[in-house]
């Protein structure tokens, strides 16, 4: 398979009406990233592989979306809709080609897989030139039925034309197809739009290629795999069964999920081994977890990268650009933002730490703020290895807190604190030789350190 060519075309002009919204349809998200961008996904890629998809008018954000995920996209406009035939010869410069597998797919089937495309592609290389993509539905109500003679497909039966015994067969059309790319054109060109709504239907293929005394084949898949997506209704169960593929998948990647039916994962959350999830846990895209790893309840984590044996929560919230070291502690009611923890650092409890770095081994007391915003810009607070800044400290940004550096609580410092120094409570006044040390050394027992 590897040494045949492709291109896979995916229909994305739709508007969606359905779905109530303003976004385009295969712009709406299930586990947390867009239809598109799974079925894109899964379409081949690599070595003698192209992909085109179709989009509608004014639909450049769909545009910006395949090229997002699929630098290689080129797209197509589909400036009247008249028909699924009509969709995929928008794109006749890229079918003109000749590569040797035409896939055509939709942008509203998030849950199709790589390996479905693959063993459309199989019957191709064995010289069919339609391999068409059905299911056994449950309620075949409404779907093309597929009229199958011995292992060939004759026909694809619309629910309206389908005689009373055609009804009865629940072998349904998905939409997907593959064509032999070499005869596409031919095939394609044919399809004529002498029906009740005078459109191009792509179904009508599987007769022309039977007239021609070539072959078409029938390739099964789940129901599941293959629902498209046209109301908010039919979103939220798309996401229920990617949930649920989502978590088993981590399961069986040695990840403890306690709960997991109260857990929501990305398409792209990546874990570590020994990896605890605690109930009622979302995580969003762009997350990395390393080993050992554990989120308590109620935690909510985006574009955050976690580095081994972490705990976080419960009631943490990461947000976008936080990136922990191993052993780093995030308590309860904690917030991050583009900010780097190193190693063994602890901010245990109600506390924002934004557009920080904390060195290795520090210690951020309960209450503290990086003050990082002041109503222009955003500035960056950096705290040196080893600090502790005490409970209910503000840290006015920018602003430099040096390696061993002691803040006592209730602290607000607005000016750089050198190494092993001391800012004591709201005075701001910094004891510069070793006032940290000595502070230290107070608390065990030695002589109480002079202003």
């Amino acid at each position: 398979m590897t040494a045949r060519s492709s291109l896979t075309i995916v229909l994305a002009a739709g508007e969606g009406t359905r779905m109530r919204s303003s976004l385009p349809k295969v712009l709406h998200q299930v586990a947390s990233q867009t239809l598109l961008a799974h079925v894109l996904a899964a379409a081949p890629k690599g070595a003698g592989t192209s992909l085109a998809v179709v989009i509608g008018p004014d639909h450049q954000a769909v545009a910006d979306e395949a090229r997002r995920i699929r630098p290689d996209a080129l797209t197509f406009v589909q400036s009247e809709r008249l028909g699924t035939a009509h969709a995929v010869l928008a794109a006749r410069e890229a079918i003109a080609r000749g590569l040797d597998d035409l896939l055509i797919a939709f942008g509203d089937t998030p849950l199709i897989s790589a390996e479905t495309f693959a063993r459309l592609r199989a019957p191709l290389a064995s010289g069919a030139a339609i391999a068409a993509l059905g299911f056994r539905a449950a309620d075949p109500t409404g779907y093309g039925r597929f009229i199958v003679e011995g292992d060939r497909l004759v026909a694809i039966r619309e629910q309206a034309d389908a005689s009373a015994d055609e009804r009865k067969i629940d072998l349904c059309n998905a939409g997907v197809m593959a064509i032999d790319g070499r005869r596409a054109l031919d095939i394609l060109g044919q399809i004529g739009n002498a029906n009740s709504k005078g459109e191009y239907y792509l179904t009508d293929a599987v007769e022309i290629v039977r007239e021609k005394g070539w072959e078409s084949v029938v390739i099964e898949t789940s129901e599941d795999e293959v629902r498209g997506i046209n109301t908010k209704a039919q979103l939220a169960e798309a996401e229920g069964v990617i949930q649920a593929r989502l978590r088993k998948a981590a399961m069986e990647a040695g990840v403890t999920l306690i709960a997991p039916e109260t857990v929501y994962l990305s398409a792209d959350t990546v874990f570590g081994k020994d990896v605890t999830i605690e109930p009622f846990v979302v995580i969003g895209p762009g997350v990395s977890i390393a080993d050992g790893t554990v989120i308590h309840s109620f935690s909510h984590i985006v574009q955050s990268t976690l580095g081994k044996n972490v705990s976080i929560g419960p009631y943490a919230r990461l947000r976008p650009g936080t990136s922990l070291g191993d052993g780093a502690r995030i308590g309860n009611f904690v917030e991050t933002k583009a900010a780097t923890l190193e190693a063994g650092v602890k901010v245990n409890h109600l506390s924002y730490i934004g557009d920080a770095t904390i060195g290795a081994n520090s210690n951020i007391g309960a209450g503290t703020i990086t003050c990082n915003y002041d109503g222009f810009k955003k500035h960056r607070t950096v705290i040196g290895q080893g600090a502790f800044v005490g409970t209910n400290s503000s840290l006015v940004a920018p602003v430099t807190i040096g390696k061993g550096a002691y803040i006592g609580s209730g602290s607000v410092i607005t000016k750089d604190v050198p190494d092993d120094a001391m800012a004591l409570e709201r005075s701001q006044q910094v004891i510069r030789e070793g006032g940290a040390a000595r502070y230290r050394e107070m608390k065990t027992g030695g002589k109480k350190p002079e202003k």
